[in-house]
């Protein structure tokens, strides 16, 4: 979704309603085939059912989508699994723009903050679509189609037949492997994540409705506009917007270096998480203030609505065209940084 805005924050409730996922060590190699037979997957839990990408807001998918996540020393582990009607898949060149037809998508944001972060789109027919994004659109951010997620391994399950109308389908399941070297951007010193750490991801699923003319699928038309009606967009974790590229909005997945099926670890937020919100809830009324004033606010008592950040100790540094805001952390000495184009970062 390539919009240039500044979406409102979420509310503390939205905060609050973010999906998390406790992935667990495998204790086997897993085989991508997308049959989930092994037993490593057989003890994964499975994700909430994903939801309308604006949340509660808006009715609820009409098909269910779930997942499992797991992780070794080399690899994450994904599986998804996606009730499905009408199998239709028909873009078959690598970096075609898969959601342009039905597809399931990845965004993982390792280190939360909300630049460099990757995207990997998949259809039914295997065909790929992985890029690296240098920021958030709204923030003039590039997508790096050359950019490959080397290594990667893949396998599908269709239950049905893919581009047959003549028969009704079930399903399809997808299984990856997501080698953490392909999403290192510090070359070779790369290492898995540790025990407890948590990164930001989030999964979208594109839908469209469709039509059959000839014989096959074809997306269905308003006959009011003569356009396609716009596709469905069903996420695990909602964004409150139709925009997948609000990072902060994603939720929170933890690593467990614990073998699964033998320990239960309880997801906990890092502390630091609400010194993050804070600042991105400032980033957010910045971007408001300098379209209605012109400038920055070189203060927090310019800003409305604030009297619930007055605690975190905020810090101004405001130019023209530039802002940097600041908040010590909660659990160290050090400091935590926003700027205006929605980098968070820690020093």
């Amino acid at each position: 979704m390539l919009l240039l805005l500044f979406p409102l924050a979420l509310s503390a409730q939205q905060i609050a309603d973010r999906k998390h996922y406790v992935a667990y060590q495998a204790t086997a190699p897993l085989k991508m085939d997308g049959k989930m037979d092994e037993k490593d997957w057989q003890e994964a839990a499975w994700s909430d059912l994903f939801v309308d990408i604006e949340g509660d807001t808006k009715p609820a998918p009409l098909f269910d989508t779930k997942l499992k996540m797991l992780w070794d020393e080399k690899n994450l582990y994904i599986a998804v699994w996606m009730e499905e009607p009408d199998l239709w898949a028909i873009y078959t060149e690598r970096e075609s723009v898969i959601f342009h037809q039905n597809d399931i998508e990845v965004f993982i944001d390792p280190d939360g903050d909300t630049h460099n972060y990757y995207e990997l789109e998949v259809n039914a027919l295997g065909t790929e679509w992985d890029l690296l994004m240098t920021k958030p659109y709204r923030n003039g951010g590039a997508p790096i189609n050359g950019w490959n997620i080397n290594g990667f391994q893949k396998g599908l399950g269709l239950q049905g037949t893919i581009n047959d109308p003549s028969d009704r389908d079930s399903a399809w399941t997808i299984e990856m492997a997501i080698p953490w070297k392909a999403l290192s951007q510090r070359g070779p010193a790369y290492s898995p994540p540790a025990d407890g750490q948590q990164w930001r991801i989030n999964f979208s699923r594109v839908q469209w409705q469709l039509d059959i003319l000839d014989g096959q699928y074809t997306k269905k038309t308003n006959p009011k506009t003569g356009k396609h009606y716009p596709e469905y967009n069903w996420v695990w974790s909602p964004q409150g917007h139709i925009n997948m590229h609000i990072p902060e909005n994603w939720g929170y997945l933890q690593f467990a270096a614990t073998p699964v099926g033998t320990e239960k670890i309880p997801f906990k937020m890092a502390k630091d998480e609400a010194v993050k919100d804070a600042l991105r809830s400032l980033y957010h009324k910045q971007h408001r203030y300098f379209k209605k004033q012109g400038e920055y606010a070189a203060q927090l008592s310019l800003l409305p609505d604030t009297g619930d950040l007055k605690n975190f100790h905020l810090e101004f540094e405001v130019s023209a065209t530039r802002f940097k805001i600041s908040a010590p952390s909660m659990v160290s000495d050090k400091t935590w940084y926003i700027t205006e184009d929605s980098k968070v970062w820690l020093e």
